[in-house]
């Protein structure tokens, strides 16, 4: 046994010194409270990195099939009447929504960007007494009213009760009409008057969409939009007044959930165009993303890039630049995933064991040569 703990005793690697034979110094003594300072400055950093989280991030091919994408907007158009906007959506499965109007809202605006009034889309239809019957006359007494849609009608049973309703049997046949004024049920509505009274207003538009997951667009355009063969287009015509000022801001554009970290680089946008009409163009490339919390919470969501381009008027026909504003994304096939975590401890205790030895080692080295130069220069005195 004595002999086991004599071999032990050899393989000690930190000999002991006599303290009669140490030789304290006045540097050592510095060097030393400036390596303790240091010292205890690098470990309470490090432990702040170890007790605060950190995010892995990954790119991964997104294998994911189906689903949608929540689109969610709020935008002010200074100089444009809500009466005038419409939201269409389309993709490229060919699945459309014109002149969508659920969980939309729309604030009518005055020129300081005060609330005149807030609705939901559309425009009501009042009750106006004695109005055109389908069949050229005038509402009778007792006699349920049937309007006409003016051509329209997909059958004899149809009935057209409102100028909205007119309007959306045109859109569904793909036309556009071209005098409000010949439509009785505007007439009668004094649907030209109310926009005429908007004149000068602004509109906030706010509220989310539902599409496919895959490439699309959407747009805030001016007038109610149609479908005529492959063209898309807009019953501005109507009421046309030669020149609309589509300078916008974009309060909010996100495609997803918020998750911390997420910037939105529309949020804030404004833009003034002093060109009347044309489109303004975002070419958006949305990044699918799933956020992990250090607690395991799951957040679905997406980021995205955008370019713009505005297209003027004179570029081209009518229908190839429609006043309003247009975004058209694309879904990138590589999802990116952000996961909290906190530094392994193991790492925490790498990293101090390290502060604590190189300290050590460099004030040792710092401090054996200031000893042996000061012996040194005493020799030569």
């Amino acid at each position: 046994m004595a002999e086991i703990l004599h071999k032990l005793r050899k393989l000690d690697a930190y000999p002991k010194v006599n303290e009669d034979f140490y030789s304290r110094t006045f540097s050592g003594g510095v060097i030393t409270l400036v390596s303790f300072s240091f010292m205890f400055f690098l470990f309470f950093s490090e432990l702040r990195l170890y007790l605060h989280t950190v995010s892995e991030t990954k790119l991964v091919v997104d294998t994911s099939r189906g689903g949608t994408l929540h689109i969610a907007f709020d935008v002010t158009f200074p100089a444009v009447p809500c009466s005038l906007l419409s939201i269409d959506a389309m993709d490229i499965s060919g699945e459309q929504h014109l002149d969508i109007r659920h969980d939309i809202v729309k604030k009518r605006i005055d020129a300081h960007d005060n609330v005149i009034e807030t609705r939901q889309d559309g425009i009501g239809a009042p009750k106006i007494e004695k109005p055109l019957q389908k069949h050229g006359r005038r509402l009778e007494h007792n006699e349920a009213y049937c309007g006409s849609c003016f051509g329209a009608e997909t059958s004899d049973d149809d009935c057209c009760n409102s100028c909205e309703e007119v309007r959306e049997a045109y859109r569904k046949k793909g036309w556009a009409i071209t005098n409000m004024d010949l439509i009785d049920q505007c007439k009668r509505e004094g649907y030209i008057e109310k926009i005429k009274n908007e004149e000068g207003e602004g509109c906030n538009i706010h509220g989310s969409i539902e599409v496919n997951k895959v490439a699309g667009k959407f747009d805030f355009a001016l007038g109610k939009s149609f479908q005529q063969s492959v063209v898309h287009g807009h019953d501005l015509l109507g009421f046309q007044q030669g020149s609309y000022n589509i300078s916008h801001r974009i309060n909010k554009l996100a495609f997803g959930d918020y998750f911390p970290g997420l910037v939105n680089p529309l949020d804030g946008v404004q833009w003034v165009h002093e060109t009347p009409n044309g489109m303004h163009q975002y070419f958006v490339k949305v990044v699918p993303t799933i956020y992990t919390d250090i607690r395991g919470r799951t957040i679905r969501s997406n980021q995205y890039s955008v370019t713009e381009h505005f297209r003027s008027p004179e570029s081209g026909h009518f229908f190839q630049s429609l006043p309003g504003i247009f975004f058209f994304y694309d879904i990138s096939p590589v999802k990116v995933t952000f996961k909290e975590e906190h530094v392994p401890f193991l790492h925490f205790l790498t990293n101090i064991s390290a502060i604590i030895g190189g300290i050590f080692t460099v004030a040792g080295i710092i401090d054996s040569f200031i000893y042996h130069s000061q012996k040194v220069i005493k020799k030569k005195m």
